[in-house]
Order: structure tokens, then C-alpha cells, then sequence
């Protein structure tokens, strides 16, 4: 298992040069899995989402390398992998198949070891330590590590379903990826609003985002209380934290909320007033 939460400080050694996009607009990494069959070993996180199928997460899940985690701010993105059929064993590679995974955790380098044999996690290498049963549907269990194609960035020439076929690969078969919308990530579809649960005490609310659609990540957070005009600015705390520093309790509590595409929902009396410290309130509105 690789990916755990934690700091890293990257020493002054020089870093491998990062691979160039592979053909057809889709980006080149590796994948590794984690977290046992059931996908149990996963829950929790350093995005901090606790237990992943309560939050509506499942399996279907990842920890991302430092290249991709960005302090926590790629917390909650989607992204589409599928095996690289050019670059794989066949033996080890489930051509055709693709999956789609949130990035729920962090996957920290260890450089102790090479980043080409065990620091699949160093910089500046683009990784994906994925929940085992998201990963072996796209990978043979013997297998352990395999490249892989990915793709964050959708093309803006189609909005239809789209098939990559590289015919200099060792199959002719037709790799379905994803269905493709005009210049967006790939969307994370959820079901329902967007959910806010609250932690923390008086003078520091530590609010968690969780079931939110499209792009999947936050950019901006503001809250405002009933005795409150005016909007106050939150502050990433970690993961998919964001924290207050204003005394709020006991008042209906309102949020601002601006998603990594520029979207901004406002999520008005989201919290009732007589609202709990460790309640996760739901709402009924959505990022489309």
C-alpha cells in the first residue's frame, strides 16, 4: 500500500524529466493499487472524507502522486484511465476497458527508493495509487504496476462519444474512454447537492465538502452567517477542509462556493440554525 497522508519535503537531488502527453490528448502515467480486494484499506484519506462509501465514493477511488495531489487541491477531481495498450505487457493489461476514479488521498514520494523501481510516487511523476478493485478493471492482479493513460482534460472538438484507436499498439481493438463534453475535465457525476459537514468549535468551523459534480474540486469558499450582510472568506484548511475563524454558532450559516471551473452556487440557510459540530448537512443544489 502506498498512499498515505503526509508531509513531504523534496531534497535538492536532480528529478527525472516528466513524460510528454501521449498521443490523441490523453496524458501518459503509472497506476499501483491499494487498500485490499474490498477496497477497505482506502477509507479516510488526506482529503478527508472519512469513510468513502458513506460519503458516496465507493471504490471507485485513487491517491494521487505530488504531481497531481496539489496540496490538496485536486481533492475530489475525476479522472478517466484506462491501461496503455501501446506500452503494457498484454499480459498484464485489461484492453478496452476503462475506468473513472475520484481522488480521495494523497500518495506520498519515498526517495529511498528510485522513482523508476518503488518511488512511483517521487516527482515530478504523474501517479495514480489506486483502490484495488477500481484498478483491476483496467489491470492483471500479478501485474502490481502498469502505464497507463489518463485523462483530466476533455477535447473541445467532440461532444459525443469518443474512441481512441492507436494503431501502432500491440491491439487493434477500440479503447472506449469517455464520454467527451467541450473544454472540461471529466465530470464526476454524483447524486443529489453537494453536502457540508461540520467540525471543529466556537471560533473555528473546519467545513467538508463532499458529493460535488462536474469538475469534482473547490476553488473558492466563502460562509455567512443569519446575523451576518456580509460574506466572509474561508481558507483551505487540508484536503477538502475549509476553515472560519468567525464565532458562527448557533446561527443559520449560508455558504458561497466557486468550483475549480469558475462555477459559483450559493448554498443559502444550508445549516439550520440549531446545527450540531460533526452534522453533515445536505442540499439540494448542484454543480452542472
Amino acid at each position: 500500500a502506498l498512499a498515505v497522508a503526509g508531509d513531504d519535503v523534496a531534497p535538492s537531488a536532480s528529478r527525472p524529466k516528466a513524460q510528454p502527453p501521449a498521443p490523441g490528448g490523453l496524458l501518459k502515467a503509472h497506476a499501483t493499487f491499494y487498500g485490499g480486494a474490498d477496497g477497505a484499506g482506502t477509507i479516510g484519506g488526506a482529503c478527508g472524507y472519512g469513510n468513502l462509501y458513506s460519503a458516496g465514493y465507493g471504490a471507485s477511488t485513487t491517491a494521487l502522486s505530488t504531481a497531481l495531489f496539489n496540496d490538496g487541491a485536486s481533492c475530489g477531481q475525476c479522472y478517466r484511465i484506462a491501461c496503455d495498450g501501446k506500452r503494457a505487457d498484454p499480459r498484464w493489461c485489461k484492453l478496452g476497458e476503462a475506468v473513472t476514479v475520484t481522488a480521495t488521498n494523497f500518495c506520498p514520494p519515498n526517495y529511498d527508493l528510485p522513482s523508476d523501481d518503488g518511488g512511483w510516487c517521487n516527482p515530478p511523476r504523474p501517479h495514480f495509487d489506486m483502490a484495488q478493485p477500481a484498478w483491476e478493471k483496467i489491470g492483471v492482479y500479478r501485474a502490481g504496476i502498469i502505464p497507463v493513460v489518463y485523462q483530466r482534460f476533455l477535447s473541445s472538438i467532440y461532444s459525443h462519444l469518443n474512441y481512441i484507436y492507436d494503431p501502432s499498439a500491440s491491439s487493434s481493438r477500440l479503447q472506449q474512454l469517455m464520454v467527451l463534453t467541450p473544454d472540461r475535465r471529466v465530470p464526476c457525476v454524483r447524486r443529489g447537492g453537494v453536502r457540508f459537514t461540520i467540525n471543529g468549535h466556537d471560533y473555528f468551523q473546519l467545513v467538508l465538502l463532499t458529493n460535488v459534480a462536474t469538475i469534482g474540486s473547490i476553488k473558492t469558499m466563502d460562509v455567512k452567517g443569519s446575523e451576518s450582510p456580509d460574506w466572509m472568506p474561508m481558507a483551505r484548511n487540508w484536503g477538502a477542509n475549509w476553515h472560519s475563524l468567525a464565532y458562527l454558532t448557533g446561527q443559520r450559516l449560508s455558504f458561497r462556493v466557486t468550483n475549480d471551473d469558475g462555477q459559483t452556487l450559493t448554498f443559502t440557510n444550508v445549516v439550520p440554525s440549531g446545527w450540531k459540530f460533526g452534522q453533515t448537512f445536505a442540499s439540494n443544489v448542484q454543480f452542472k
